[in-house]
């Protein structure tokens, strides 16, 4: 009952949402294309659903395909306000802990950008033919050719309330009009694809040795998660057997080495999205935990060739 309250703030989330989307349908707000196709994955809901592992799938499998896909990011948390080139060098601080990832794992070009325009337009500019933009389903001043849904299958979409009074950024309807919904674990339902997370194997943070995950087995751990939805993390090494103190932080959350002492030696576990941003100060007991998202046969396929007609049938060759 305590949220009730939040109900009609909801009600204007939701109408003002529609409202914007009806005005970039109309014309009347401006959208733009820039010189390639541009494919978005993004969700109807606030919080982590698994688009970046979906992102690095996709990017990976385009560049199979023979394309040269580049990835353009809002760099959430970052400091940089000017579209800019994620490189070796730069830092969760300055262009925000996803796109840092995802760069690392995909060796692709990523750009950061607020304005989602320039940005993708800067991907293009270092010679992609293909812009995957990152949580850009509700950006709709940047055109887009194609656009994949992500669902948690656990928490899908909530109590079905707008901002604030629940997760929702859009209507449910709004799944009707994407090319594709994937659903990351949980309740996959006729129609959509279904995509789990993979990680089985640790690499050590500061010499980048790596163990199975399941080595591990029999010993207490610390496992800490920066991310969307923390429990998915803490229930995946349950998962395999191990036995976790778990350390929940805020999304995006930005890391000092107070942060993670907790006052003993046990080893510690954490995600990609957490190593990026300790990186800077590791210790001998971290270990981080890499995931990939898997789509099983034949709905991958379907997947891919469904994204690869849309570029084909664009207007850029």
């Amino acid at each position: 009952m305590s949220g009730l309250w939040l109900i009609p703030f909801g009600w204007i989330f939701g109408a003002l949402a529609a409202l914007r989307r009806a005005l970039y349908r109309s014309g009347l707000l401006p959208s733009y294309a820039v010189a390639a196709p541009v494919i978005v994955i993004g969700n109807l809901t606030a919080g982590g659903t698994g688009k970046t592992p979906l992102v690095i799938w996709l990017v990976e499998e385009l560049a199979r395909l023979g394309f040269k896909p580049g990835v353009v990011s809002r760099g959430y948390g970052g400091s940089l306000d000017e579209p800019a080139l994620v490189t070796p060098a730069s830092t969760a601080a300055e262009c925000g802990d996803e796109p840092l990832l995802i760069a690392a794992r995909t060796h692709r070009t990523v750009v950061v950008a607020r304005d989602r325009v320039a940005g993708a337009r800067l991907v293009v500019e270092c010679g992609a033919n293909v812009v995957v933009a990152d949580d850009g389903l509700q950006h709709y001043r940047l055109r887009r050719q194609c656009e994949l849904v992500v669902l948690d299958g656990q928490r899908r979409l909530g109590n079905g309330r707008f901002i604030p009074a629940g997760p929702l950024r859009e209507p449910a309807r709004r799944l009707a009009l994407a090319d594709a919904v994937i659903v990351n674990g949980g309740t996959v339902r006729p129609g959509e694809i279904a995509m789990r997370l993979v990680g089985t194997r640790a690499r050590n943070l500061r010499d980048g040795s790596e163990r199975a995950l399941a080595s591990f087995a029999g010993s207490r751990l610390h496992a800490v998660a920066g991310i969307g939805n923390p429990r998915r993390f803490f229930a995946s090494l349950a998962e395999q057997g191990l036995t976790v103190v778990e350390h929940a932080f805020p999304d995006h959350h930005a890391y000092q080495p107070g942060d993670l002492e907790f006052g003993d030696s046990l080893p510690l576990l954490m995600t990609e999205k957490d190593a990026v941003k300790c990186r800077a100060f590791p210790r001998e007991g971290w270990w981080v935990v890499p995931v990939s998202a898997h789509i099983e046969a034949p709905a991958a396929g379907t997947l891919i060739t469904r994204v690869a007609a849309a570029i084909r049938e664009s207007s850029y060759k």
